[in-house]
C-alpha cells in the first residue's frame, strides 16, 4: 500500500487482486532490458571485410579430370572457374605452382542428362536437364592445409531442342553454375 499527503492509502493491487497493468508492463520492462542488450553485445553492425581469407592472393587452377564418357566438358568448368576466380575474388590465377599460394584441382564425377517434359502425342523429348556434379579440393600452398576437401558440388541447366538448344548449350551452362558455385565455397565461413 501506498499513502500520500492527505493519509489516504492506495493499493498497488487491482480491485479484483490482480496487479495494475502498468506495474505489470514495467516489471517486463525491466526483465527484458539486460536480455535485449546483452544479445547485442559483441556486435559491430556491417563489415567491410572481403568475404574470402585475406593471406591468399594467388590461385593455381588445375584441369579437372573428368571421369565420365562425356569429354570436353573438364575444358568448359575448368575455363568458367578461371574467370569466376579472376572477376569476383580478390584472387589472381597464377600458372607456376611455385608463385602460387594455392591450388584447386577436382574431378567430375558425374553428367546426366533427365527428361524433364514429354510430347503426349509423339513420345518426344521437349525439355531436358543436364546435371553435372565435381568434387573439388583447395589446398594451402603456404600451410599444406586443404582449405576445401573433397567436397562434392552440383549445378544443373536446362536446355530444349525447340530453341535449337542441344549437350553443348546445356554443359556450358552448367559448368559456369557449377564455377559459381565453387567459388562460393571459397568463401570465408562466418
Amino acid at each position: 500500500t501506498i499513502r500520500d499527503r492527505n493519509m489516504e492509502t492506495y493499493t498497488t493491487k487491482s480491485r479484483k487482486g490482480r496487479p495494475n497493468p502498468s506495474n505489470r508492463l514495467l516489471s517486463r520492462l525491466v526483465m527484458l532490458l539486460p536480455l535485449a542488450l546483452g544479445g547485442c553485445a559483441g556486435m559491430s553492425g556491417y563489415s567491410g571485410d572481403s568475404l574470402f581469407p585475406a593471406d591468399i592472393r594467388s590461385v593455381r587452377l588445375e584441369m579437372f579430370d573428368n571421369e565420365t564418357f562425356r569429354r570436353g566438358t573438364e575444358y568448359e568448368l575448368s575455363d568458367a572457374l578461371a574467370k569466376r576466380i579472376e572477376s569476383d575474388t580478390p584472387y589472381k590465377i597464377i600458372t607456376s605452382a611455385d608463385r602460387a599460394d594455392t591450388v584447386i584441382s577436382g574431378r567430375i564425377t558425374a553428367i546426366g542428362e533427365s527428361a524433364l517434359s514429354i510430347d503426349r502425342e509423339l513420345g518426344n523429348v521437349l525439355e531436358k536437364e543436364l546435371q553435372i556434379v565435381a568434387l573439388v579440393n583447395w589446398k594451402n600452398l603456404k600451410t599444406g592445409d586443404l582449405l576445401i576437401e573433397g567436397e562434392t558440388v552440383k549445378a544443373s541447366a536446362t536446355f530444349t531442342g525447340l530453341q535449337n538448344q542441344g549437350f553443348q548449350y546445356a554443359s556450358a551452362l552448367a559448368a559456369n553454375k557449377l564455377a559459381e558455385k565453387i567459388v562460393e565455397l571459397m568463401e570465408t565461413k562466418w
